[in-house]
């Protein structure tokens, strides 16, 4: 601990001499942005170096407020908030890795005047328990058109508990081109997704007693029990657009005649290919904690592999873009190939020596589908627009299936700045993943006709930055949900479900102090299907002061405060470690339990830091910190980070 403090303190003193130097007060242009989920446009992002509540360091985090998992961070994990899981099919294998990964749908690119780079080092615990991430960002343009950037995202975290080592390094390369007339957008990302499995602690009362790493696990020193998942994709998107860039005429005459109509078209290829591999291994498969053995007694090694290619032809039109009311759409076809491939136990045995085995079958299948795509936006000014879009299957077991999504948007000017009120509605209709169709391993299999899940979804957000306010509310009404059940197997609730939610988020603030909370209520009309915690809160409250050092003109901004998630008693998913997957049980509930972090955040010049003391009321408020049945959460520790941002 001494060392690290030390490391921190040179740190520290190291940025006080650069804060003595004279900023460079030249503004410097950095743009990111993502593309649309039909990568037909681009969707600028705010460039984030943000200072305010740095000591929530998770990536996790960032995609929803408060995720469940099994108590080690690079562990599987899902969201509480039940409108940010996902449940696309295609999305199976890493459901619940998906926002920490680096994938073709989430890519990020910049344009930027000068090199940007960004690192990102925190460190929680001792050093046989410690829990570390290390991210470096950089990209830079090599002319006014093209950039190119990569990221390196690293967690790595040996866990408190015994065999619970998590291990997530990922990786992405991007470079964009964006001339007046040719875009490209191109990314690779690997990802490699390392977890060790104890299988939850045996005894509850154990926590009371023990020290972490001497409590009892499920899955111990013999098991030496793995799941890994690698995940490579590639995406590149071509844009052009033929004819001539309009050239606002020079001429005041000339200004001030109306507009003659024109229409531009754009012509689009898109290609995403994508790989995922998982494997789980246990050396001792008879330890007691699975009831069957399928396959082999000896050791297990189960494994699930696919491999899909999306290729994709478009044409988009818009109106003149000078015009105030501008309309635009669009229309493609994309070709789907998948392989799928897994080993399954048979019902031949095949006997040894040393045991009776059962044979198993190498499935491969090969899955082929077209896919029309349809878009329709009208921007009526700046202010307003609504936009259609929709894709439907035309053959193989997916054929019918359909979504068509909708989203109306409407900004104002109001006194303290722009808000914007956002009404979306989606209809879809999709057959179940694969996966949830036929399956094996060493401990289970299954073999399934599901019908096709349907679901509606309507959703408003209204937001004002400015105030530092916003407001979600979103319903679902859901036939033939697909989840894994009571049994851990694949299971299909062939009834109705709706699922309201309403999120509120809000910054206070009196004088120095603030309470930045974001409040989650949630119903499901069938708990016994899905059960969801009425209420979820995170909440900071912290003092704000702003040092200033006139003899070296340096500024020192500080944040002292605690952070606080809590949920109500409900019943969450338990997890399965040779699956991978999280399934319903009625067994446990987990909640009312506050977890409350306390800590320093401070800002020099470029260089953002924090110290926290993590679940500071460990022991002291009861011992059910629990988010997932049998994974009891990290104790108390303490952690620290540092960010440094280069752009000069």
């Amino acid at each position: 601990m001494i060392r690290h403090l030390s490391i921190l303190i040179l740190l520290i003193f190291c940025s006080g001499l650069y804060s003595q130097e004279k900023e460079n007060l030249k503004p410097r242009i950095i743009k990111q942005w993502s593309l649309s989920s039909d990568f037909t446009e681009e969707v600028v992002l705010p460039f984030d170096t943000v200072f305010s509540l740095f000591n929530r360091y998770r990536i996790a985090d960032r995609y929803s407020p408060v995720n469940a998992y099994p108590g080690n961070y690079g562990l599987p994990f899902y969201q509480i908030r039940f409108f940010d899981r996902i449940n696309h099919p295609d999305k199976y294998l890493y459901y619940y890795y998906y926002p920490v990964m680096y994938l073709s749908d989430r890519t990020i690119f910049m344009n930027t005047q000068v090199p940007f780079t960004e690192l990102v080092w925190t460190f929680g615990g001792t050093r046989n328990m410690a829990e570390q991430t290390f991210r470096v960002r950089h990209s830079q343009n090599i002319n006014r058109f093209l950039n190119f950037g990569l990221i390196y995202d690293i967690i790595y975290s040996l866990g408190q508990y015994s065999y619970q080592r998590s291990d997530d390094k990922n990786f992405t390369f991007y470079t964009s081109y964006t001339g007046d007339k040719y875009n490209l957008y191109f990314s690779a990302g690997i990802n490699n997704l390392t977890s060790n499995e104890n299988g939850g602690i045996k005894d509850k009362s154990q926590l009371e007693q023990f020290e972490t790493r001497d409590i009892a696990v499920n899955l111990g020193g013999l098991n030496i029990a793995k799941n890994f998942l690698k995940n490579n994709s590639i995406m590149l998107v071509q844009r052009y657009t033929p004819g001539k860039k309009r050239i606002a005429p020079a001429d005041s005459l000339v200004q001030n005649e109306k507009p003659s109509f024109r229409l531009s078209g754009t012509f689009s290829h898109i290609v995403v290919l994508e790989t995922n591999k998982r494997t789980y291994s246990d050396n001792s498969p008879e330890s007691g904690y699975y009831d069957t053995v399928f396959i082999n007694k000896s050791v297990t090694f189960d494994s699930l592999y696919s491999h899909s290619l999306k290729n994709t032809l478009r044409f988009d039109f818009t109106t003149d873009e000078t015009r105030k009311f501008r309309l635009g759409g669009g229309f493609g076809i994309r070709n789907e190939l998948f392989k799928y491939s897994q080993i399954i136990p048979s019902s031949v045995p095949y006997k040894t020596d040393a045991a009776v085995w059962r044979r198993t079958d190498n499935i491969l299948v090969d899955r082929l589908y077209n896919v029309l795509l349809g878009r329709l936006y009208n921007d009526i000014g700046e202010k307003f627009r609504w936009i259609v879009t929709g894709e439907l299957y035309l053959n193989g077991n997916r054929a019918g299936d359909f979504s068509l999504n909708g989203e109306i948007s409407k900004s104002f000017d109001l006194k303290k700045g722009k808000a914007s009120w956002i009404i979306n509605g989606d209809i879809a209709s999709f057959q179940p993943s694969f996966w949830y169709e036929q399956g094996g391993s060493n401990h289970f299999k299954w073999q399934n006709n599901f019908n096709k899940e349907f679901r509606i979804d309507i959703g408003t957000n209204l937001s004002y930055p400015a105030r530092k306010a916003e407001i979600i509310f979103n319903y679902a009404v859901i036939d033939n949900y697909t989840d894994f059940g009571y049994n851990a197997l694949p299971s299909q609730h062939t009834g109705g479900l709706s699922v309201a939610a309403l999120t509120v988020s809000k910054e206070l603030s009196a004088w120095k102090f603030h309470l930045a909370s974001d409040i989650i209520l949630q119903q499901s009309s069938n708990p016994d299907v899905l059960d969801l915690p009425l209420v979820t809160l995170r909440s900071a409250g912290y003092f704000e002061h702003l040092f200033l050092f006139k003899s070296t003109n340096g500024r020192l901004n500080t944040q002292l405060g605690f952070d606080l998630t809590y949920h109500t008693l409900y019943h969450p998913y338990a997890y399965l470690p040779s699956t991978g997957r999280f399934y319903r049980q009625d067994q446990v509930t987990t909640g009312n339990y506050p977890f409350l972090n306390v800590f320093l955040n401070l800002k020099l010049k470029r260089t953002r830091m924090f110290f926290m003391f993590d679940h500071v009321n460990s022991g002291l408020t009861g011992y059910n910190y629990f988010l997932i049945p049998s994974y009891p959460m990290n104790i108390r520790m303490f952690r620290y980070g540092v960010a440094w941002t280069f752009y000069d």
